[in-house]
């Protein structure tokens, strides 16, 4: 019997991404051999994401993309999505298997348990761990998962709603095999990371499992991924500070800088709040990049609410600001509010924004322009073939010509000219290790 085939699509936070590698581990050691694009397949999953509008319109999107590809291929539909819009999803194609994400664990088994141990021998046994990560040089571990913040806009602690810490011991045992598999960098990531050890029957915190997975040969970089101001406690910034491993880099939401709106939008912090965290991180941790999400349009939203937005980016300097606009979600509080800004407006906002947020990107890069740094490289860029692409500790993206090395290593450069959204660096091949560098700032 011909091996079947897969193919994944994944939208969304790394969290789904981490799933969706989940996922295909468990397909490929049943016998499954996965399939890219220009080819069809016999199975399809989509790891689908819920958060706006368009998240919606893509996900149901790819089901239609994969209908066409192959008409008679068993499609599988996961994600949050599938969590309160299950009729969306029937209504496009009918025979799609719904999963919902307290199912992904055990989704072979939900599916096809008698079938692939009769094809393919495999005794489907489950592992909770992954061993790699498909694409990537740096890896996600999601050790978290759920959200109780239920802030007013959002739709993830409907569709998310059980708290879930993996217990520390899995999560080093995970780590562990990511290093074995080559990662130097991975990237702790959950729905709410700051809410880690909430709902876990043992006290523990996110500063515990840092302190763990620092003590692993091999691995050279530790990054959190996105963590809520509230959540950023001063045991673990004073990890952050002094800390071998951890990057240099927090994504922290800000969503809005004005008060009347973060309180509309059910945040746990004033625009002062966010002010003081910042300038304190800042003073703890020399270099240190902060990236962040910024809302336009959020109903209520006047011109000087906006100007309050654009001042307080324009005072903590991040690095990247993701802009984007207020979705209406079906179920959320703000369902209810009023809308007055019309479209031409929306637009005007949003582009104003990415100007300043632009121009706040350049001058932080600007300041280690001529500085020696580490970057871990993740492959060649595709804009621009003739380069490296890799990343600095502190998120710098930069571009590198360098015929000796390879995707994965971690190299010493020389930061040396702004262009587009990379810094241009040369390589320094007297290199230093990740600890000496963090010393030495």
């Amino acid at each position: 019997m011909p091996m079947k085939t897969v193919k994944f699509f994944t939208l969304g936070c790394k969290v789904n991404q981490y799933d969706t590698q989940f996922i295909r581990e468990q397909f490929l050691r049943s016998g499954f051999k996965e399939v890219n694009n220009g080819w069809s397949a016999d199975v399809y999953v989509i790891n689908t994401c819920t958060v706006t509008h368009k998240a919606d319109r893509d996900s149901l999107s790819l089901i239609r993309k994969a209908k066409r590809e192959n008409p008679k291929g068993e499609i599988i539909v996961t994600g949050c999505l599938t969590e309160l819009d299950s009729e969306k999803i029937k209504k496009i194609n009918l025979e799609s298997v719904i999963i919902k994400n307290n199912e992904k664990p055990r989704i072979l088994e939900r599916l096809f348990s008698s079938d692939i141990q009769s094809s393919n021998g495999s005794d489907m046994q489950t592992v909770n761990i992954i061993s790699y990560f498909a694409g990537h040089s740096r890896a996600f571990l999601k050790i978290q998962d759920g959200c109780n913040n239920f802030c007013s806009y959002c739709k993830v602690p409907l569709v998310r709603s059980v708290l879930y810490s993996k217990p520390i011991e899995e999560v080093v045992k995970e780590a562990q095999s990511l290093v074995r598999s080559g990662y130097r960098e991975i990237v702790i990531c959950g729905i709410c990371l700051g809410l880690y050890g909430k709902g876990s029957v043992s006290s523990v915190e996110l500063v515990d499992v840092i302190e763990r997975l620092e003590n692993i040969d091999g691995l050279y970089r530790l990054r959190l991924s996105s963590i809520e101001p509230q959540h950023l406690t001063d045991r673990l910034i004073e990890k952050v500070a002094h800390s071998k491993k951890i990057c240099r880099h927090l994504h922290i939401p800000l969503q809005s800088g004005d008060d009347g709106i973060l309180k509309k939008m059910n945040r746990k912090y004033t625009s002062q709040d966010y002010r003081n965290l910042i300038t304190k991180l800042k003073g703890c941790i020399p270099q240190i990049a902060i990236t962040t999400d910024v809302m336009v349009g959020f109903p209520g939203e006047t011109p000087q609410a906006f100007e309050n937005t654009i001042n307080l980016v324009k005072e903590i300097l991040p690095l990247r600001v993701h802009v984007f606009t207020y979705s209406k979600r079906p179920g959320t509080l703000a369902a209810g509010f009023n809308q007055s800004l019309n479209q031409k407006e929306l637009k005007e906002r949003i582009l104003y924004l990415r100007k300043i947020a632009q121009s706040c990107s350049f001058k932080f890069k600007k300041q280690f322009l001529g500085k020696e740094m580490e970057v871990l490289l993740e492959g060649d860029c595709k804009a621009h073939p003739e380069f490296l692409e890799g990343l600095t500790d502190n998120y710098i993206k930069v571009l590198v010509k360098d015929s000796s090395a390879s995707k994965g290593q971690i190299i010493k450069v020389r930061l040396n000219q702004i262009w587009q959204d990379y810094v241009l660096a040369e390589a320094n091949y007297t290199t230093t290790s990740t600890s000496e560098m963090r010393d030495e700032s």
